[in-house]
C-alpha cells in the first residue's frame, strides 16, 4: 500500500479496499505514515466521503489500533451519551451522575473542544485537580465504586482517534459524517457500552448546520452502531442557540453543578432529563420515558445525582470545594458586563458568534498545543425569550484582562438581537430517531 496511492484514489471518489484501509490506519497509529498524509485523506475524505462499507472498516480499524475494555457479566447494565458538540454543551457532567444515581454503569470516555465547541474535558481540568488520564483499571474501579466514570482516551485505547481527532481540529475536516461517525464510534465501541445515545447537534454552531445532515450523521452512527451490536437512539438537538447561560469551562462546571442541585437552567434540565431518560428506557432499566423523567427529576432534586458527582470528582482526584464554593474553580482576571441599548424581548442569540468570541478570549484551542485560559468564558448570558430593560445585562465577558473583553464587545452586542414582541418558545429537541 502506497499511501499517496490510497489519497489519489479518494481524492478521485473510489471507494478504499478493506486492507488499504487498516494498513493506512495502522501506518499512521505507529507513525510510519506522517501527519500531512493522514490530513490528506482526511481532506479527501471530508470532499468524497465514503460508503458504509468503508465507515465500518474505518471504525474497527480504529478501534482495534489499541486496547478493548469488557464489562461482561457486571451488575448493572452500561450505557454512554455522546454529543456532536455545540456552545454551552455541558451534559455530560450532568448525564453521567444522574444516570449512574438511577442505576446505569457509565464509562464515559470524552474527548477536547473542536473549533469552536467546548470539549468535556477541558471543562473537568477546570476542576482543581481532576485527573482525566486513568488507567483502564482504575476507570472500571471508578465506575464499579461510583457508577460513573468521565475520562480522556488513554494512550491505550483507540490511539488511531485519538490522533487523528487532534489533527481534524486544525485541519478543516472536522465536520465530516464519516470521519465524525469513525471517530465516535471507534471509541465507544472500545469503551464497551453496551447502550448508546447520540445528542447530534443542529444549527449554524453545529457540525451539522442542515437538520438533513444532522440526520445523516444520527442515521449513520445509529448504522454503524448496530453492527457493532450496540443498542442505539438519537436526539436531534438544536444549536442556533448557546445552551444555558454560561459559555466557557470553569463556569459551565459550576453551571452543572446549579442543575445536579435542582435548579440551573431550563434547557440544560431539560435536555438533561431527556437524553438521560432514553439511556435507562433503551437499557431496559425504565418501561416507558414519562416515568424515567419522574424518577430523574427527583434525583436531580433531592440531590442523588449531585452526591454521584461528587463521589466521582473526589474519585479522580478532584478537589470537591467548588460544588459548595464556585469560587474554588479558576477565576478572571477581568469581568465584562454588556448592556442593552434598548428594551425588549430576546429574539435570538447567535451560538456561532458567542463560541467564536469565547474561542478568543482564551477558551478554547486555534493549534493542538494551545493552553486553554479555564476561567475565560461567558457567564449571565441572556436566553431567548427573556426581557430586559434599557442598561440591563445581556452578558458577562470573562477574560485575563479587559484588552481581551474590550476587542470583543461589539461582536458580543451584534450576537443578540432584540424585538419588541415576545418570540414563540425555542424548540430545543427536533427529531428523535428510535
Amino acid at each position: 500500500m502506497i499511501p499517496q496511492w490510497l489519497i489519489e484514489q479518494k481524492r478521485d471518489g473510489f471507494a478504499l479496499k478493506e486492507d488499504d484501509i487498516r494498513s493506512f490506519i495502522k501506518g499512521f497509529t505507529l507513525g510510519t505514515i506522517p501527519d500531512y498524509q493522514m490530513a490528506a485523506l482526511a481532506m479527501a475524505i471530508y470532499f468524497k466521503g465514503m460508503t458504509d462499507a468503508e465507515i465500518s472498516v474505518l471504525t474497527d480499524a480504529m478501534m482495534c489500533s489499541g486496547e478493548r475494555i469488557s464489562f461482561e457479566g457486571w451488575p448493572r447494565p452500561t450505557a454512554d451519551k455522546h454529543s456532536t458538540g455545540g456552545i454551552g454543551d455541558k451534559l455530560s457532567l450532568m448525564i453521567a451522575p444522574l444516570a449512574a444515581s438511577a442505576g446505569l454503569a457509565v464509562p464515559m470516555i470524552s474527548g477536547r473542544g473542536l473549533g469552536i465547541t467546548g470539549g468535556t474535558l477541558d471543562k473537568l481540568e477546570a476542576i482543581p485537580g481532576y485527573n482525566t488520564h486513568l488507567t483502564t483499571e482504575a476507570f472500571k474501579q471508578v465506575i464499579a465504586t461510583v457508577g460513573c466514570s468521565i475520562i480522556g482516551q488513554t494512550e491505550r485505547l483507540a490511539p488511531a482517534d485519538k490522533k487523528l481527532y487532534a489533527l481534524r481540529d486544525v485541519t478543516g475536516t472536522v465536520p465530516s459524517i464519516p470521519l465524525i461517525t469513525a471517530s465516535i464510534m471507534s471509541k465507544k465501541g472500545a469503551e464497551g457500552a453496551e447502550t448508546l445515545i447520540f445528542d447530534v447537534k443542529c444549527g449554524r454552531a453545529a457540525f451539522m448546520r442542515s437538520l438533513q445532515d444532522a440526520r445523516s450523521l444520527a442515521e449513520s452512527l445509529s448504522r454503524i452502531g448496530r453492527a457493532l451490536n450496540r443498542k442505539t437512539a438519537a436526539l436531534i438537538t438544536d444549536m442556533d442557540q448557546p445552551l444555558g447561560r454560561s459559555i466557557g469551562n470553569a463556569v459551565e462546571v459550576a453551571e452543572a453543578v446549579e442543575t445536579l442541585k435542582g435548579k440551573g437552567p431550563a434547557d440544560t434540565r431539560e435536555l438533561t432529563l431527556e437524553l438521560t431518560a432514553l439511556m435507562t428506557v433503551v437499557s431496559g432499566l425504565h418501561a416507558n420515558m414519562d416515568s424515567a423523567r419522574v424518577e430523574l427529576a427527583r434525583h436531580l432534586d433531592n440531590g442523588r445525582a449531585l452526591d454521584v458527582f461528587r463521589k466521582m470528582v473526589i474519585a479522580q482526584g478532584g478537589d470537591p470545594r467548588f460544588i459548595d464554593d464556585p469560587t474554588a474553580l479558576p477565576q478572571p482576571g477581568h469581568r465584562q458586563w454588556l448592556k442593552a441599548l434598548c428594551s425588549g424581548y430576546v429574539a435570538d442569540v447567535d451560538a456561532l458568534a458567542i463560541g467564536r468570541i469565547v474561542l478568543q478570549l482564551g477558551g478554547g484551542r486555534t493549534k493542538t498545543d494551545d493552553t486553554i485560559d479555564y476561567a475565560a468564558g461567558i457567564e449571565a448570558l441572556v436566553q431567548q425569550g427573556d426581557y430586559v430593560e434599557k442598561g440591563e445585562p445581556l452578558m458577562c465577558l470573562l477574560a485575563k484582562n479587559s484588552s481581551l473583553t474590550a476587542a470583543h464587545l461589539a461582536t458580543a452586542c451584534s450576537a443578540v438581537k432584540l424585538t419588541p414582541d415576545k418570540p414563540a418558545p425555542r424548540k430545543l429537541i427536533l427529531q428523535t430517531l428510535d
